[in-house]
């Protein structure tokens, strides 16, 4: 499903946007921290402030599983252009204990969850079904 050069544009990326559908069955974007482990991304709650309640994300993906994934490269330099979607389906673990792999790989990608108790907070898996992607080539039109 990835080619080599996604899974390469996947590990340089350090932010990603993830959809979702809101209750109103509007489109809901937010940037989001990910790993990708064993053919699936993992993205954490963390514990930076946020408003009371659960995230509008979580409670989106506990209603419709269908998720958008989108991580990007921009540069001036045009030729350095690259993007790659992932949709698929999502769930929220209750605990990140659940998937011990995912916690590691994220605690390596940033530093600053390694101080964080991601083990009791929710993680959210998703599962790639559909993969679209755009990358530079003297074959590629110009964009825009």
């Amino acid at each position: 499903m990835f080619e080599p050069w996604h899974r390469d544009l996947i590990a340089e990326s350090q932010v990603a946007r993830l959809g979702t559908i809101s209750a109103a069955g509007a489109p809901h974007l937010v940037p989001v921290c990910f790993a990708f482990v064993d053919g699936r991304f993992a993205i954490a709650i963390d514990e930076k402030p946020k408003r009371s309640g659960e995230l509008a994300r979580v409670r989106n993906i506990r209603r419709d599983r269908r998720v958008t994934l989108l991580i990007d490269r921009y540069s001036d330099d045009w030729e350095q252009l690259a993007w790659v979607r992932i949709d698929g389906g999502a769930r929220v673990g209750e605990q990140g204990s659940d998937w011990p792999e995912a916690l590691a790989s994220l605690r390596q990608k940033y530093r600053q969850y390694r101080a964080m108790d991601l083990e009791r907070r929710p993680l959210i898996e998703i599962t790639p079904t559909r993969v679209a992607s755009w990358l530079w080539s003297e074959r590629s039109p110009s964009p825009g």
